[in-house]
């Protein structure tokens, strides 16, 4: 198992991604609607979203100055400090849905085979159609 300063690293498990936004509560109630998971946390400042079955789950917080990033990036503009990439099978019935939960579609999108929208607060988030994964070397 890898060691990495005394530490088995093995044992570290990614709990959640976490998205800042003005309002928390709003914004997981819109992943919840578009990804049908579960609120299992829920306090003033933070909400904490699973997938049925458990697994790597998605967290909110309370940013008082959230201010939303630009898409695409463009000098003197918010940056994007991240985004979330799903993988669908069909992605016009998957863009479909997420307007339906309150996304937009953004006006620039880069690739035939990937959308891009914008959450509520305007986190970018990626849809792509289910590809076979090829393990790369290191």
């Amino acid at each position: 198992m890898p060691r990495l300063a005394g530490a088995d690293v093995s044992r570290m498990k990614l709990s959640a991604p976490v998205l800042d936004a003005p309002d928390p509560h709003a914004l997981a109630n819109f992943y919840r609607r578009l990804l049908g998971w579960t609120v299992v946390q829920r306090e003033p400042d933070w909400v904490k979203l699973r997938p049925p079955g458990g697994g790597t789950g998605l967290s909110f917080q309370t940013e008082p100055i959230y201010e939303a990033p630009t898409w695409p990036a463009s000098a003197g503009a918010q940056q994007i400090m991240t985004h979330l990439d799903f993988e669908v099978e069909d992605l016009d019935a998957a863009g479909t849905h997420a307007e339906e939960a309150g996304a937009v579609l953004a006006g620039f999108q880069p690739d035939d085979d990937v959308r891009v929208y914008l959450d509520p607060v305007g986190h970018p988030f990626c849809l792509f159609l289910a590809e076979a994964e090829t393990p790369m070397d290191p």
